[in-house]
């Protein structure tokens, strides 16, 4: 294929994509021009240091958690001691399980679109649920990760709950010091049922013409 063929193909996706799309009436029809919504989940969690058995549940009692925003990095709090495994590179702070909790609602609308979480970072070994439904363990705390939570949510005003386990346990883990918790910022994408699949867009350089290399 030509390198405009590419460049046309590509603008026509990207074009069908902005306007919206309607496959009739056995399908899910939505708006011309939905565009992806990303909304910031930095605030209002509950916290606790420490294991917390069944706090995946959505039922469970979480009233006397404390309330955090994220990023969050609670081993900063310390306490300061030379015996934590941490040792120096890990600033001789503590190490160990840290739970989050965030209650969210979403509009009835959203039930068209595909739902997605992000976190840019949790350190580390990183448990994630949504309504009681575990969606996978990261256990690298320095890279970002996600899930699609489409079908596990509850619409119209109803209580979603996200639970996050942490645990930096296995000391020392690091030559610096690396915090404990979310310690980077969550958000949730609403995407049209058609999308760009996340990491799905990149530039490449297939095409060679003299001395010169063609971007596509």
């Amino acid at each position: 294929m030509a390198p405009g063929a590419y460049r046309f193909l590509f603008l026509a996706v990207l074009a069908f994509m902005q306007a919206g799309y309607s496959p009739g009436k056995s399908g899910v029809a939505f708006t011309p021009g939905m565009a992806r919504i990303t909304t910031p989940l930095d605030t209002d969690w509950r916290f606790f240091k420490g294991e917390a058995a069944g706090a995946e549940a959505p039922s469970f009692d979480d009233a006397k958690w404390r309330a955090v925003n994220v990023p969050h990095d609670w081993s900063i709090d310390g306490p300061f001691d030379a015996g934590n495994a941490t040792r120096g590179a890990g600033g001789f702070l503590p190490a160990g399980i840290g739970w989050y909790r965030k209650h969210f609602t979403l509009p009835k609308e959203y039930a068209r679109r595909r739902i997605f979480i992000e976190f840019d970072g949790v350190m580390a070994n990183g448990d994630v649920w949504i309504n009681g439904v575990h969606l996978g363990k990261r256990p690298y705390g320095y890279v970002s990760f996600g899930y699609e939570l489409t079908k596990d949510l509850v619409m119209g005003g109803e209580d979603n709950v996200l639970a996050v386990r942490a645990d930096n346990s296995g000391q020392p883990a690091s030559r610096w010091y690396s915090g404990a918790g979310i310690y980077r910022h969550v958000r949730l994408v609403a995407a049209n049922p058609v999308h760009f699949v996340k990491w799905g867009t990149f530039v490449s350089t297939p095409f060679f013409c003299g001395r010169f290399l063609r971007s596509v």
